[in-house]
């Protein structure tokens, strides 16, 4: 029997919940989707990877399916505002999924690709409206939709906003909505502009903090292989050779830096494709859906075209280049061990990468252990003073790994 039922969803929410496998509420929707049913306002701190989509979209599609109204030309009921087109195609799924046989109208829109048929459905009224920030902005300064309707809010993914330079985007289209409406904010984490924004545009505001940190270190088994950077290639090859390596997911640094290692997995036979801002949307769409439908062996992504990546049985992650920020390591090794599973998470590192290493270390609590025995192994032996000192201290409390500094 589905957990679900507690919630008093509509039957045919639980449904499609219980057709796609969904028994038992992950801890954030057991948080949220009973507050937001009531129509309380949300502060969710929360990751990609927790089930907030769910959390959010659920009693959205609760509240709307059991209270229907004529919609007006060119408003939404609902506005979901999500920084990437990937990200936004993703939730606009889930939401779909969640509402089949429910007899809502909902659509998705963003940048890269034609307006009119965006257009022409906001024109029919809308019941849930998915959008970043850029289309939004454009559709609402050519008079193209109204907020007059609008009862729900949700920012979604906030912080990524700041870091992706949507932030005056974001301000400007809140001043565009009612003032009266249920809002909900969920961001991964909390820099001091998102929690100004919060304290404005939140009314007595439940606070729900959910992390997903502790549970992907514990079910993902990382490790760290030195090298040069000539051997990357190399290396990869190797471990693609292996047979837990079925579904791999590479970060990589640059849009140039993703399509040269395509290239040179597809010399080798190995199906790969890249996912980056440079590649159109349709291109983008059909590769992300390969790689789900596992036609594609590979994908390599650079860290802002992965924010829409929800893809069930990653076996590995590779950092083919390690984050410049220590929180999307988090981020990125949790594409895999999803829905309880176990996962693999291999990190490449130079010489001059150890600072960088250092700052995740320090961020997750723990060191990662070293892969010694690997074909391209390189002992380090420029390593800062400061750094070795703070190598030499984690290390005693971890065992498991083993110093970074030149052994003798």
């Amino acid at each position: 029997m589905s957990e679900f039922k507690e919630f008093s969803l509509l039957e045919s929410i639980i449904d499609r919940l219980s057709l796609k496998g969904y028994k038992q509420p992950t801890p954030i929707q057991k948080e949220c989707i009973p507050a937001l049913i009531n129509g309380n306002d949300l502060l969710g701190i929360a990751q990609t990877g927790t089930g907030k989509t769910a959390a959010f979209s659920l009693p959205i599609i609760n509240n709307f399916g059991r209270n229907k109204i004529d919609i007006k030309t060119k408003s939404t009921r609902s506005l979901i505002l999500t920084p990437t087109r990937e990200l936004a195609s993703q939730i606009m799924q889930n939401i779909d999924d969640y509402s089949d046989g429910v007899g809502l109208k909902t659509k998705v829109v963003y940048g890269g690709v034609g307006r009119q048929g965006q257009v022409d459905s906001i024109a029919l009224g809308l019941d849930i409206l998915v959008a970043t920030p850029g289309r939004l902005l454009d559709l609402i300064e050519t008079g193209d939709i109204n907020f007059k309707a609008l009862e729900v809010f949700v920012l979604d993914e906030a912080d990524t906003m700041l870091d992706m330079g949507f932030f005056n985007d974001v301000q400007s289209i809140i001043s565009k909505l009612p003032k009266n409406r249920q809002t909900l904010l969920f961001s991964a984490t909390m820099p001091a502009e998102i929690e100004v924004l919060a304290e404005a545009i939140l009314t007595d505001p439940i606070k729900i903090q959910i992390t997903a940190e502790t549970v992907t270190i514990d079910l993902v088994n990382q490790s760290v292989y030195h090298l040069e950077k000539a051997n990357k290639i190399p290396l990869l090859f190797n471990i693609l050779k292996k047979p837990d390596s079925e579904k791999v997911l590479i970060f990589c640094k640059t849009k140039y830096g993703a399509d040269i290692i395509v290239k040179a997995l597809e010399k080798a036979s190995i199906t790969a494709a890249s996912l980056h801002s440079g590649k159109t949307q349709t291109v983008r769409e059909e590769a992300l859906q390969n790689f789900k439908d596992s036609n594609l062996r590979v994908l390599v992504a650079t860290d802002v075209a992965a924010r829409g990546i929800d893809v069930d049985n990653i076996t590995l992650v590779i950092n083919y280049n390690l984050p410049e920020d220590p929180r999307n390591y988090i981020h990125r090794i949790g594409r895999t061990a999803r829905a309880g599973k176990s996962g693999m998470a291999i990190s490449f590192a130079v010489e001059n990468d150890i600072r960088q290493l250092i700052n995740i270390e320090n961020s997750i609590g723990q060191v990662i252990p070293v892969v010694i025995e690997q074909p391209f192994h390189q002992e380090f032996s420029k390593v800062p003073k400061q750094v070795k000192k703070k190598v030499n201290k984690t290390n005693k409390t971890n065992k498991t790994s083993r110093p970074r500094t030149k052994r003798k």
